[in-house]
């Protein structure tokens, strides 16, 4: 079982409800900042299609299931407020957290 850094009660509503997402244990459970978020075409139903990954990660952390869940968008928001104003950003877009700081900047691809 996972010890997540903020518990069920201490998630409020920050953000309408977009749907779901897919964040890694370095976020939810270490408690990281986001410093990588992308968005893809959607996977399953009331999928967001954003991705949210603290930048530690490596290919194997991430290839192994059990490091990565599916979350409400919004747990996500809790964890990490900076991603909120870009959420509405469109299916495509990859964004990088500007060191030091709580905003984001567009990858070019």
């Amino acid at each position: 079982m996972k010890n997540f850094k903020l518990r069920a009660d201490q998630i409020i509503d920050l953000i309408p409800r977009m749907g779901g997402c897919m964040a890694t244990d370095k976020i939810t459970v270490d408690g990281l900042k986001v410093i990588y978020m992308y968005r893809e075409e959607s996977d399953f139903e009331h999928d967001s299609g954003w991705r949210f990954f603290s930048g530690t990660e490596d290919q194997d952390y991430v290839d192994d299931p059990d490091n990565i869940m599916i979350y409400d968008v919004n747990t996500i928001a809790n964890y990490d407020r900076a991603i909120i104003p870009y959420l509405n950003l469109p299916i495509g877009t990859e964004l990088e957290r500007i060191e030091g700081t709580d905003e984001f900047q567009i990858i070019p691809g």
